[in-house]
């Protein structure tokens, strides 16, 4: 059996309990002391009584219950007492090991908030934007789906009590109610239902087979206003489809004030026993793991068995967290649950070099990598960022990518947060801005690498230039994303090409500058914002693939697929002017008007290298993004450069980047 000895026995144990379906005896068997003979056994299910005998449906029939696809088993992950538990890793991580069995495995985000999307989302306040291959602007948690699963997942895997209304409302104006009191239930639950329904079944593994099991986390904390209609909708999905079709695994957090307290998981199981869930698993956060007695009472006061509570306890690195589900029988747990074993499994083929993280050997070993890495010395590497206060969330592909990166050439990876406005000239009389900026060029100076990030808006932007430059002239490893690129080339307009108002038409809203370096793309509104700039994968083509540095990276491809998301774009006006002087432009675009890709030639500089697209979007653990590995091994070790750029080339190209595939 591929699930545990302990746990897959549950589903025969409950098979035992289940009270058996009445035998059909034969009416005409001869009377006992003088009792009529039994009657027959009832059909097995009630629509068999009524068959032929029912009216027509309605046509509002389908609004109260949608039909459902009831091939697809569902995995709902949920929060209780506070938000930040981990829900996400949670999810990932119970996918990542359903998907070591040989389930095809699909995720869906549930956000209760009204935004539409995460777009135009403050990464203060939400974390960073997630950008999907199909452009859609996403929750930063499927990120961690992509990342931990390895999936291509579309717009609809997002979706938001925004989205929602939205797509009822456009219906009712349609007339599709036929004259019916549109309300959140039924209206609103079926939606959900639908959308979950239809985006379940839509394959993206790279196998192009339809998902068997399909890990559903529901954002917020239960007992929110905003995640009623949610639940609701999850509570009805259950009971559409046949038995053994869903498991529900509730997170809480479990403080340790004088010993563990349960009492916060308690009340929030109540809440949402309130709402009509039992939950199957309960996944307990806490520093250290839960003890037995804990679960015992847990157990009592949730109406759960003990060994359904699962202690999800503070780990050295996230990538630990399979292994510590694995060691206590989540998978069997969810066999119990689920029938899994009722499901035929069977390894995708393989299309080129697979370096996916698949079995829980292969993640217990990448997490040892990861230990192994953070004892190895420290690659220092300057982050000059101006979304800093909002902690790692508001970067945390990015991070994710340098990390990748760091385990991949064997360094400790040590962040320097270099908030981009301490870069910028100050006034006479700020001493104090005039400090910061002492600081912030020391700590440049004593980087390995610099590292300038996307953002918009003008804020932070001449620092973010000023560091571009500082790289390109002390020949230290640099790698520029999005806007880091562009200040890269325009930090190089005004210092080589000697044009000293050289700027972004994104910061020159006066238009005081003669010299836009970067422009407004023409095909973009300016009447709207939402969703509303170049997004998504897009072909990239490297122009002489056999000189330059970012196709080495790639393993020497002529093209290659990125994911982007900009408003700007470089004004070729200025491209051959650039090229005289030194400035590669090695990637463009399938109509070779747009550049994607800068660099300077390796005997001018070790590593110089800047990308407009976001190529952390599609790094993996084990499978680091080609710039970002470049840029760390470099930053490690900038004279070696030469032999990790061959090393690179012999590898050769990855479907991963052409185009995807695992």
């Amino acid at each position: 059996c591929s699930f545990c000895v302990s746990c897959s026995g549950l589903a025969s144990m409950a098979e035992a309990e289940r009270p058996h379906k009445l035998r059909k005896v034969d009416s005409t068997a001869s009377e006992v002391g003088g009792l009529p003979p039994p009657s027959p056994a009832p059909p097995d299910e009630f629509d068999e009584l009524l068959r032929g005998q029912l009216p027509p449906p309605s046509p509002a029939t389908a609004l109260f219950r949608p039909q459902v696809e009831r091939a697809t088993k569902y995995v709902v992950v949920s929060g209780g007492v506070c938000s930040s538990l981990g829900k996400g890793v949670a999810t990932s991580s119970i996918g990542a090991l359903l998907r070591g069995h040989g389930f095809r495995v699909t995720a869906i985000k549930l956000d209760p908030y009204i935004n539409v999307d995460a777009g135009l989302m403050s990464p203060y306040e939400h974390g960073e934007v997630y950008v999907l291959d199909d452009g859609g602007e996403t929750d930063l948690d499927l990120g961690n789906y992509e990342r931990m699963m390895y999936l291509s997942l579309s717009r609809n895997n997002n979706l938001t009590t925004g989205k929602i209304y939205d797509h009822v409302i456009k219906k009712e104006r349609r007339g599709e109610y036929l004259g019916k009191t549109v309300q959140v239930v039924p209206h609103i639950t079926g939606a959900i239902m639908e959308w979950i329904n239809s985006t379940a079944q839509k394959p993206t593994d790279g196998s192009g087979m339809q998902p068997q099991i399909c890990m559903i986390e529901l954002g917020g904390t239960i007992g929110d206003i905003e995640s009623m209609p949610f639940i609701e909708a999850l509570r009805q999905l259950k009971f559409q489809l046949p038995e053994n079709s869903l498991a529900w695994c509730h997170c809480s957090y479990i403080p340790n004030m004088s010993g563990q307290k349960t009492k916060p998981t308690q009340h929030s199981v109540k809440t949402l026993l309130g709402l009509g869930v039992q939950p199957d698993i309960i996944i307990c956060r806490s520093p250290d793991p839960v003890l037995e007695e804990t679960r015992k009472k847990i157990g009592n006061q949730c109406n759960i068995q003990p060994n359904r509570i699962i202690s999800c306890h503070d780990v050295n690195n996230l990538f630990h967290v399979p292994g510590v589900l694995a060691q206590q029988h989540v998978v069997g747990l969810l066999n119990g649950v689920l029938s899994l074993d009722d499901i035929e499994t069977a390894r995708p083929p393989s299309f080129g070099r697979d370096r996916s993280l698949q079995s829980l050997n292969d993640w217990n070993r990448f997490a040892k990598q990861v230990d192994q890495a953070d004892q190895s010395p420290p690659v220092t590497i300057a982050f000059v960022g101006k979304y800093n206060q909002g902690g790692g969330d508001a970067y945390q592909s990015v991070l994710a990518a340098l990390h990748h990166a760091a385990v991949a050439v064997r360094r400790k990876l040590k962040i320097d947060w270099i908030d981009a406005t301490h870069l910028e000239k100050p006034k006479a009389t700020d001493a104090e801005a005039a400090e910061n900026l002492l600081d912030a060029q020391a700590r440049l100076k004593a980087a390995d690498g610099i590292f300038v990030p996307g953002g918009f808006g003008d804020r932070g932007v001449e620092g973010k230039m000023r560091a571009a430059g500082m790289a390109r002239e002390m020949k230290k490893p640099y790698l520029g994303v999005c806007l880091g690129m562009q200040v890269a080339v325009t930090n190089f307009a005004r210092e080589v090409l000697n044009l000293p108002t050289a700027t972004s038409e994104e910061f020159d809203k006066d238009k005081k500058s003669k010299d836009h370096i970067f422009i407004f793309m023409p095909e973009i509104s300016k009447e709207t914002m939402g969703a509303n700039m170049r997004l998504g994968t897009r072909w990239v083509e490297f122009t002489k693939p056999e000189e330059s540095l970012g196709a080495a990276l790639y393993g020497g491809s002529g093209r290659i697929m990125e994911r982007h998301r900009h408003r700007y774009e470089f004004n070729i006006a200025y491209k051959e002017r650039m090229e005289k002087k030194g400035l590669v432009f090695s990637g463009q675009d399938e109509s070779k008007e747009r550049m994607d890709v800068i660099e300077l030639p390796t005997s001018q500089h070790p590593f110089y290298l800047g990308v407009q697209y976001h190529p952390e979007y599609k790094s993996r653990p084990g499978q680091p993004s080609p710039p970002f590995y470049g840029f760390v091994a470099a930053a490690s070790n900038p004279g070696g450069v030469p032999d990790m750029i061959e090393q690179c080339r012999k590898a050769g190209t990855d479907p991963h980047w052409t185009p995807f595939m695992i």
